[in-house]
Formats: structure tokens, sequence, C-alpha cells
């Protein structure tokens, strides 16, 4: 995890954007950080690019950030 950045969450990995490794890897970051499963997580846009706007199914914008402050990440 690298922070906050603009209003958009830093994730750095360190898989190889190869067979889409590091996509995996950001994703199952976020599911531990929000306590839920990777099913939970889809790539909405950006798959081939750095940055990415991630989708999380059952899960409101608010409750996004309610967790990701409880994890202690500003968001």
């Amino acid at each position: 995890m690298a922070g906050e950045i603009g209003g958009a969450l830093k994730i750095a990995v360190t898989a190889a954007p190869v067979e889409g490794n590091a996509n995996a890897a950001c994703l199952e970051i976020l599911a531990n950080l929000l306590n839920a499963p990777k099913s939970s997580f889809s790539i909405a846009l950006g798959e081939t690019s750095r940055n990415k706007v991630v989708r999380v199914k059952g899960m409101s914008a608010a409750e996004v950030r309610r967790r990701l402050t409880a994890a202690g990440v500003p968001a």
C-alpha cells in the first residue's frame, strides 16, 4: 500500500504486469484491506494501464471509505 494521492488510492505491487499478475495482486491487496472476498472485486477501467478503476460488488462507496478509514487509510 502506498497511500492516497489526489483523491485516489495508490497501491504498489511487486508482481510483474504479465498475464494479469499485477492486476491480481492489486485486487488481492484491496480484498485484504477491505476484508472482503476477492470475488467481489473487478477492474472496471484500466486493465492494461497503471491507473485503474476498481468495482467492488455488494459494497457502497460509503462502506468502502469507512473500511479504508478503519484500516488506517485516508479516504
